[in-house]
């Protein structure tokens, strides 16, 4: 964690793709919490926002960590086929 507060941007790809613990969910109320008005994150996901309530397991700790996310941020929703399609190697 220690490592992760010192890089000016983080990166969280494929935010939220599975399910996480509880233990996975404290840690990541710290970072936000932590880089909140300070230093930026990019979440990168499959799912809309509003999906996040559940895959974060609603709860008081998913509160917090959406309130900090909703407060501090732009959304940027892009739509239509993944160009993996395109750039793929096996056709």
């Amino acid at each position: 964690m220690k490592k992760l507060s010192k890089v000016d941007l983080l990166i969280l790809d494929e935010f939220l793709l599975t399910i996480i613990s509880e233990y996975e969910r404290n840690d990541l109320f710290e970072e936000i919490q932590s880089r909140t008005d300070k230093k930026t994150i990019i979440y990168c996901s499959q799912w809309a926002p509003e999906v996040w309530l559940d895959k974060l397991d609603n709860g008081p700790l998913t509160d917090a960590i959406l309130d900090r996310i909703r407060n501090s941020s732009y959304t940027i929703l892009l739509k239509g086929r993944s160009l993996r399609e395109d750039y793929s190697k096996i056709k």
